[in-house]
């Protein structure tokens, strides 16, 4: 990697110290759901409206009659998050020039988790990339449907035990392979398209920032550790995260108009996919197995993405 280019990963930097999502919410202990929303916040800072599906972060944040949302929210349904996000910039297009509101930039946000961005809502947000819209959406996947009772999701990993798909005498867990939501999203032609994880807040803020000065559709897909769903301990939200990037099972990439390039949080050597699958109870039926087949399947899916960076084996 070359340091001059990238000088601005290394370097000091003051992070916004507003709270746009207040103290008080009802999400559970060592939600890195809500850490990362936080961190969004930050990046995003005041000019911004977000419409919200329903899912974790909506039920924790908007207990009738209070909201832990400092800026404008909506809460719209799992189907039509980006839907509603892509009606908000239209209006406020058409308001702009009509005069009615000034010149001042506003980023029009979507989020969701995976249920509502890669299932239920997959067909709202595929609408509004392809139509080119001026806003962001962003998913936080806590790789199932948690909010209503660990349901199965498409992006639920192969293997993990959910309450739809769980691990017995004749099922081992989850029988499909993660939906690839960023690649779709690359298909579409989006301007920006990046993967983070709150476990590494200064790159996710770095590319929040980045999303949000886009002018066009921008996505980014949030790894977002559940310790109720995921079976772990509620203080190992950040450490399993940390391991998700490290053993190679969420790579940290981004890709500006076409073209690819890793994050610099990417290790040279991947960690074995058992050291990250150890501490969460939906995994431990695995047999090994079981457990070299998915890791077969990680390192092959993180070498198409490092051949499309140029990089090389990270493995060997």
């Amino acid at each position: 990697m070359n340091i001059v280019e990238n000088f601005d990963l290394y370097a000091p930097r003051l992070i916004n110290k507003k709270e746009l999502l207040s103290a008080g919410h009802r999400a559970c202990t060592g939600c890195a759901e809500v850490l990362a929303v936080r961190l969004m916040c930050k990046a995003l800072g005041e000019n911004t409206v977000i419409a919200s599906a329903t899912g974790c972060m909506e039920i924790v944040s908007s207990m009738y009659p209070t909201t832990a949302w400092e800026v404008p929210w909506i809460h719209v349904a799992f189907e039509n998050a980006a839907a509603v996000a892509a009606g908000v910039e239209a209006g406020l297009a058409g308001l702009r020039k009509k005069g009615k509101i000034d010149d001042r930039y506003i980023k029009v946000v979507g989020m969701a988790g995976d249920g509502g961005t890669m299932d239920i809502g997959f067909q709202a947000l595929s609408g509004a990339m392809e139509r080119g819209h001026d806003m962001l959406f962003v998913c936080f996947d806590n790789e199932a449907y948690m909010n209503t009772g660990i349901q199965r999701s498409s992006g639920t990993p192969m293997g993990a035990s959910t309450t739809t798909a769980p691990a017995g005498k004749i099922s081992s867990g989850q029988k499909t392979w993660k939906k690839n939501m960023p690649e779709i999203m690359v298909a579409h032609g989006v301007s920006y398209v990046a993967t983070a994880c709150p476990s590494y807040p200064l790159d996710f803020i770095r590319k929040v920032e980045k999303a949000k000065s886009i002018k066009g559709p921008s996505y980014i897909h949030c790894f977002s550790v559940c310790p109720t769903g995921w079976r772990c301990g509620s203080h190992l939200a950040i450490a399993m995260g940390r391991l998700a990037v490290e053993s190679g099972v969420f790579p940290l990439y981004e890709v500006e108009n076409g073209k690819y390039k890793m994050s610099s949080e990417m290790p040279k050597k991947l960690k074995p996919v058992k050291d990250y699958f150890k501490a969460q109870g939906r995994f431990r039926h695995l047999g090994e197995e079981e457990v070299k087949t998915i890791q077969h399947k990680v390192e092959s899916e993180y070498q198409k993405i490092l051949d499309k960076a140029k990089y090389l084996k990270a493995w060997d």
